[in-house]
């Protein structure tokens, strides 16, 4: 992705403009199975893009999201903003960064947000809690007192301004292309069908990529 950071403010919010209308927390939530800060983040990631980029809601995919991480904001994402994998708009590049890049296809313009260094907030009992929730060695009282620092960790981020959590910078972005349609073929190992611009080509015959990975292994 090639950026410059542009001059100017770009489509900056406009005074006394109509707020635009966003997806409630609530449904984002049940959307993606609870709520946590992971998701969160994604969800005021989208309100900051949805205010300063206008995308039009009767154009379905003209949001393009860029997101550097494979966390829970995604889904906050997929479902405020309306950028989902199935529809081409929202493109992963897992850096394990707390980076979201948000493109209007009509307009040309973006914002690149990143999460500011707030470390000197952070909950070391929180950490500490994960910690045992994802090694799997977190009682029924941690996860108990995990939940409870969660909800006010969330709670603390909404009562703050959405920008209050990213740097926010107006940039030039190559806006990336839509894929086309293709046209599927056999796999001429397990049989299945594969889209062609997916296949392999092996000993003049098409694969998937799993038979010719399993073939490659086999060498």
């Amino acid at each position: 992705m090639h950026e410059d950071v542009s001059p100017g403010t770009g489509s900056a919010d406009q005074p006394g403009s109509q707020e635009p209308e966003i997806l409630p927390l609530s449904e984002v939530a049940r959307f993606h199975g609870h709520l946590c800060p992971g998701v969160a983040l994604g969800y005021l990631a989208a309100k900051i893009a949805i205010r300063k980029l206008r995308p039009d809601r009767d154009m379905d995919g003209q949001l393009v999201a860029i997101v550097e991480n494979g966390g829970c904001s995604l889904n906050a994402i997929q479902a405020a903003a309306g950028c989902t994998m199935g529809k081409g708009n929202l493109i992963i590049r897992n850096h394990g960064k707390n980076v979201y890049t948000f493109i209007n296809k009509a307009t040309n313009d973006a914002v690149r947000l990143s999460v500011k260094d707030r470390e000197t907030d952070e909950d070391p009992v929180f950490k500490a809690l994960m910690t045992r929730a994802v090694e799997g060695t977190a009682s029924p009282e941690d996860m108990q007192e995990l939940q409870s620092r969660m909800k006010q960790q969330v709670d603390a981020m909404l009562a703050e301004p959405p920008e209050t959590h990213f740097d926010i910078r107006h940039v030039t972005v190559e806006i990336p292309k839509k894929s086309h349609l293709a046209t599927s073929v056999k796999c001429s190992k397990c049989g299945e069908m594969v889209a062609e611009s997916r296949a392999r080509v092996q000993n003049g015959s098409f694969v998937c990529i799993p038979c010719f990975d399993e073939h490659t292994r086999g060498r």
